[in-house]
């Protein structure tokens, strides 16, 4: 049996290969057969370049559908596919093609001039450049090379990606994605949603993070169906296009712009089934208003990189069993516990450590093994670093996050990162950052920042400093220059009360 999840997309195809499986937003149709040819040309391409399975691909490129039949290539000729954000820079990208070497790199040609050197001196065997439109040296060369005919065979073990997770030490973690992690979350979510032959998805989400790539496409490809394609999340392109839907993934930001729109309401809803959001907490005013002026329930779920999804509010039942401020109850086949700080198991309705076991689980950090050793308890539990609790009907609510992280507009952000370059400009004595309450976002990255004594520090020249060194999100949106941090008796920085003292700073 093979068990690569390419291989299980295949048999799930209809046997009808003109059907539509992709619209774009201007129109643009690709069939089943026009996704299993490209799809094939492009895994011939990468194995005639000498790419064995189990090696890496690395793609930081803007959304597109060529971007998506890159990652089924992967699948299918069997390498390990390396998906980075679009907007990471210079330091960003050296150290991930450092950490994970890559044989081939696939790019924007607009990032060329700064891309070409770093690849060089890492020793990147191939480098090419996909663009937005489709266009580059990937698809002119990889359209001319022969199919691979076959799926690789893989077994369920085998590694299927890396997506890099922010750690708080400042090192990016590559989190192992297996072939049977993403299958088993895949087969769950599309059981446990409820997807029918004729549902169409309206994809707004970006490629490189775990819910577009991997729930909402996943659902789709297992589905046989299709999908309407924006490359970008646009509320009035979504608006337009939700007539002709019937499922809608996306972030709490989203679904603030949607309510933002006069026009948005249950007369454009009436033909949609499903609206799934995650990746960041809901907040329960957004909830309400959604359910006000669509007349529709949002589901909200739970998950990570490392994980995919671990949790969701039901399909049936709604509006009563999809409770606002909860992520749901464990999915099937998930196991999901709290726990308290002496290893102890919480009581229902008690705060403490998320703890989850389950296929869905990554089996470790890229070449990290000590990390992976503190990562996982005796028992085979993967520590998730956030903190909730479970009440006594199983709903599982997430109340913090124990490392920090900050959410902003869906993307994890880590402070530690930041403030480790803060923390190396003129004039400063150290920054915490933190995360604020933002309508837009969920929460805005703050940087709090304290001076060397008789130094003037600017807020625009520390943003300005920050905006070539990092990705657009996770510059912060403020600067305070104070005195001083609050801190506890043992001298750790009290990023609890930095918190409260600039809360209404985006209100």
């Amino acid at each position: 049996m093979n068990d690569n999840l390419y291989a299980l997309f295949h048999s799930r195809f209809p046997a009808d290969k003109s059907r539509p499986f992709l619209e774009t937003g201007d129109g643009r149709v690709i069939s089943v057969g026009e996704l299993e040819d490209t799809a094939a040309r492009y895994a011939g391409y990468i194995r005639s370049l000498g790419v064995a399975p189990g090696e890496r691909v690395a793609v930081q490129v803007e959304k597109s559908p060529e971007a998506l039949i890159l990652y089924l290539a992967c699948l299918r000729a069997g390498v390990i596919y390396l998906p980075l954000n679009s907007a990471y820079r210079e330091s960003e990208i050296a150290y991930f093609l450092g950490d994970a070497e890559p044989k081939i790199f696939i790019h924007s040609s607009r990032d060329s001039a700064w891309v070409e050197p770093i690849c060089t001196r890492l020793g990147v065997a191939h480098q090419f450049t996909l663009n937005e439109d489709g266009r580059g040296s990937w698809a002119e060369n990889a359209s001319k090379s022969a199919p691979m005919l076959e799926i690789a065979a893989r077994a369920a073990d085998d590694l299927a990606a890396i997506l890099y997770t922010s750690g708080t030490t400042g090192r990016s973690k590559g989190a192992m994605i297996t072939h049977r992690n993403l299958s088993s979350n895949a087969l769950t979510l599309h059981q446990y949603w409820g997807f029918k032959p004729d549902d169409v998805l309206l994809h707004v989400l970006p490629l490189f993070h775990v819910h577009g790539l991997f729930v909402a496409a996943h659902c789709v490809l297992l589905n046989g169906g299709r999908m309407i394609f924006h490359n970008k999340f646009d509320a009035k392109a979504a608006l337009a296009a939700l007539p002709r839907a019937t499922v809608f993934m996306g972030v709490p930001t989203m679904y603030v712009r949607l309510l933002a729109e006069a026009a948005f309401g249950q007369s454009l809803c009436r033909h949609m089934r499903l609206f799934v959001s995650g990746s960041a907490p809901l907040l329960a005013e957004t909830f309400n208003e959604f359910q006000s002026r669509t007349g529709q329930t949002i589901l909200e779920r739970y998950g990570m990189t490392e994980t995919g999804m671990i949790t969701s509010n039901p399909l049936a039942g709604a509006p009563a069993s999809r409770r606002g401020g909860t992520v749901g109850l464990p999915l099937p086949g998930v196991s999901v516990r709290i726990v308290n700080d002496d290893g102890s198991i919480a009581r229902a309705g008690e705060i403490g450590n998320i703890q989850v076991k389950g296929d869905n689980v990554l089996p470790g950090y890229w070449r990290l093994p000590e990390k992976n050793k503190e990562e996982f308890t005796a028992d085979g539990f993967f520590r998730t670093g956030d903190v909730g609790f479970i009440d006594a009907a199983g709903y599982v609510s997430i109340v913090g996050r124990s490392k920090d992280l900050v959410i902003s507009g869906g993307y994890n952000v880590y402070p530690k990162e930041i403030e480790l370059l803060i923390d190396e400009m003129p004039g400063v004595t150290e920054s915490a950052v933190i995360g604020l309450p933002h309508a837009d976002f969920g929460e805005a990255v703050v940087a709090v920042v304290v001076a060397k004594p008789g130094q003037t520090l600017a807020e625009d020249e520390i943003i300005q400093a920050l905006k070539g060194k990092l990705a657009n999100f996770k510059v912060p949106k403020r600067v305070f220059i104070v005195a001083d941090l609050p801190r506890n008796t043992m001298g750790k920085v009290q990023k609890n009360e930095l918190r409260k003292q600039y809360a209404a700073t985006f209100s």
